[in-house]
């Protein structure tokens, strides 16, 4: 069975196929719906509850 990840920033849906997973030095694993969601999370270090497009209210 499929399973269905959650984007690590946004918290939108991945369907199976799709996203970008990424794996930090110390095993951390951080899945993302897309490059705008990669790049601001570890190219531009912002936190989603700063944004009003990112539904994640950490």
């Amino acid at each position: 069975m499929v399973r269905i990840q959650k984007c690590s920033f946004c918290s939108q849906e991945i369907p199976a196929g799709t996203g970008l997973m990424y794996v930090k030095n110390d095993g951390t694993i951080l899945r993302f719906c897309s490059s705008k969601c990669r790049k601001n999370m570890l190219g531009l270090k912002r936190v989603p509850r700063d944004l009003k497009w990112a539904s994640s209210k950490v």
